[in-house]
């Protein structure tokens, strides 16, 4: 071979090897998302595909997200944190109370009348995520959003104003904290999945159900029942979320990839996302004005017969952590602080 065809075959292979690594570095990815939300629900539609639609974006389509609603891969709404750690789902959005007891250190948010601004509680949350959390509670996934709903509420088949309404009422709670307050108000809490709700007042299963407004609309509540008690002041209660991913696929991204998914989650996604939720709580309650349901609002001197009534399960709980060795009390005051801040800068 002379050195001229030897040169040029050189060249060649090089050219080729380059080639080959530039499709490497142009890797596409097709990432799995999975929840347990009809796709025209809020989070879902203003918050979940607003996320992945700005990932494909900024990936200039190398990364896509399939979006698998209303569980449709399968499976039932305990098991979404399950199927990402087994690679069933690559991501999946969950409410941690699914799992009662499962991610403790979560359960500090969904302490009674703790939560007064959703957003400052969803900074908090993933504040708290990474310097308690990552490597205990959620050490087998990754996780890319960390949100609380709006305030959650009581929504009925008679009028409840004060505790004592409550006596005998079978409610649907979304997690052992909800369903703890709800005993120690006197009524019956029956666990089920939010996507129960429905079918579950319309046949008499439960009296009524714990949700924030915004949940409402697509689970069509106002039309089951006519009466909605809201708590003034710090909410009665919320639920935590985790938006998770699958620690191996995340880790197995090429770098600029997982840079991206990394731009758009964390702390900034989860107030985004916390405080979207509580955005939508306002037009879903126009929906129970414009049909003119009973709206009560409990204020002043009432809400103080609420907060009685649930005080305990701030010493409970903190007995129970403590009983795992994890301080209770401590993740009270740094939650409090944290809310505190973010309230006061913002």
């Amino acid at each position: 071979m002379s050195f001229r065809n030897a040169l040029c075959g050189a060249a060649a292979a090089a050219i080729a090897t380059a080639f080959a690594g530039g499709v490497a570095l142009a890797q596409e990815v097709t990432l799995r998302l999975h929840q347990f939300l009809p796709p025209q629900a809020n989070v879902p539609a203003l918050v979940l595909d607003v996320w992945a639609d700005q990932i494909e974006e900024a990936s200039g389509g190398r990364i896509e997200i399939e979006r698998y609603h209303a569980m449709a891969l399968g499976g039932t709404p305990p098991e979404l944190m399950d199927q990402v750690i087994d690679g069933i789902t690559d991501i999946a959005w969950t409410v941690n109370g699914f799992t009662p007891g499962r991610f403790p250190r979560t359960e500090v948010f969904e302490l009674p009348f703790f939560v007064e601004d959703a957003r400052a509680a969803s900074a908090a949350y993933w504040q708290m995520y990474q310097e308690h959390m990552a490597d205990t509670d959620f050490r087998d996934v990754v996780l890319l959003g960390t949100w609380v709903h709006g305030p959650g509420m009581f929504h009925t088949n008679r009028p409840v104003r004060v505790p004592s309404d409550l006596q005998g009422m079978k409610i649907r709670g979304g997690s052992r904290m909800v369903n703890d307050l709800l005993t120690r108000l006197g009524a019956e809490p029956v666990g089920m999945p939010v996507t129960m709700i429905p079918e579950s007042l319309s046949r008499g299963v439960i009296d009524g159900a714990t949700i924030p407004w915004e949940v409402t609309t697509s689970l069509r509540v106002p039309e089951l029942v006519t009466n909605h008690t809201e708590i003034d002041g710090a909410s009665l209660y919320v639920l935590t979320f985790t938006l998770a991913m699958n620690r191996d696929v995340y880790e197995g991204l090429p770098d600029d990839l997982r840079q991206i998914i990394d731009d758009h989650s964390g702390l900034e996604f989860s107030v985004f996302a916390g405080g979207t939720q509580a955005d939508a709580d306002g037009p879903a309650r126009q929906i129970a004005v414009d049909r003119g349901n009973n709206i009560i609002t409990v204020t002043g001197e009432e809400v103080e017969q609420w907060r009685a009534a649930v005080q305990p399960i701030y010493d409970s709980w903190v007995a129970d952590m403590n009983s795992r060795g994890i301080d209770g009390q401590a993740l009270i005051d740094e939650a409090r602080a944290l809310m505190a801040a973010y309230q006061a800068a913002h």
